[in-house]
């Protein structure tokens, strides 16, 4: 099966999604007659205009309600404009896991924008801040528009960064002047130390870091808090440690565990909290059913629980 690349731009209403796209498709340089299916899932200010754009081989389709994001359907799209790629604008009060569960097989998100009003985002932030972390958490790029003059960009900086580190980030002036965010985020841990010993409070952020840089924690060694779990798979040999991470609201929380060798693991007391040693690997377990981090404990000494017992990236 022929894959389709996708190109997802997501964000809130009149964010300049549309504009980007329309320029996008307007440029000779690069829309070369490619075959192009745009789906809409929102309707703003801008409108798309075909009869501007250089080749006729665009193709709109409006999806009204987000029960329509059907697989079938969007194969049956791509099929009657012969797409060879596929523009998705998507409504930012759609949860992500719609489009995940619709995308045909065959078609693979290989670009995502995240377009944010800097005069509405951090309000959107405090009212509905599920919605605004479904759209960062995945985004490749984060674009600002409409930003005041000589604006203070940290908020939206650390907006940002508490959800993804990996995300470049963009600031567009109200004048159209575009500027990339240079602000360096340095972790709160030495990731170069002979021991790395987190604080409770970095462990949201480390585990995070974790799962994103797998390779740079190879042979690392850790001194951690968390709690024990013993896994009902184990046959003694290891078991599950780690803490519960809200990433935006209670709704969210999950236990954001590792897979720890340990020969006497039976010995520890299901539940309890500890503080760990170990040597961090990157192999295949059972734990996870595929490969990831795996500490070779070298100490587990009983400890009192966290001030925040639920760990988050603020």
């Amino acid at each position: 099966m022929n894959q389709i690349p996708v190109y997802l731009f997501t964000g809130f209403l009149d964010a300049g999604k549309t504009r980007f796209i329309r320029e996008t498709l307007e440029d000779p340089s690069y829309h070369d007659g490619t075959p192009t299916l745009v789906l809409l899932c929102e309707e703003g200010e801008e409108e798309l205009d075909v009869s501007k754009m250089p080749s006729d081989r665009v193709f709109i389709q409006t999806i009204d309600e987000p029960e329509d994001l059907k697989p079938k359907l969007l194969q049956r799209l791509a099929k009657s404009s012969r797409a060879q790629r596929v523009f998705i604008e998507y409504n930012g009060m759609w949860d992500g896991s719609l489009l995940n569960e619709a995308l045909p097989e065959g078609w693979l998100v290989v670009q995502e924008f995240c377009f944010m009003d800097a005069n509405t985002i951090l309000t959107y932030n405090a009212n509905m801040r599920n919605l605004v972390v479904d759209k960062l958490q995945t985004a490749e790029m984060v674009i600002f528009n409409r930003m005041p003059e000589s604006a203070d960009v940290m908020p939206y900086h650390k907006l940002v960064r508490a959800i993804s580190r990996r995300a470049d980030i963009v600031y567009e002036s109200v004048s159209g002047k575009v500027i990339p965010d240079t602000i360096e985020d340095p972790l709160p841990f030495d990731i170069n130390a002979p021991l790395i010993d987190l604080e409770d409070r970095d462990y949201a952020i480390w585990y995070r870091d974790l799962s994103e840089e797998l390779p740079k924690y190879e042979g690392k060694m850790i001194r951690l808090k968390g709690r024990v779990i013993i896994d009902e798979r184990s046959d003694g040999s290891f078991f599950v440690f780690g803490r519960q991470v809200m990433t935006c609201c209670v709704e969210d929380i999950q236990f954001a565990g590792l897979a720890c060798l340990y020969p006497d693991a039976f010995s520890l007391k299901n539940g309890s909290w500890a503080t760990v040693a170990a040597r961090i690997h990157i192999q295949e377990h059972e734990a996870y059913g595929r490969e990831g981090p795996v500490l070779e404990v070298i100490e587990v000494e009983p400890a009192l629980p966290p001030l925040e017992e639920v760990a988050t990236f603020y």
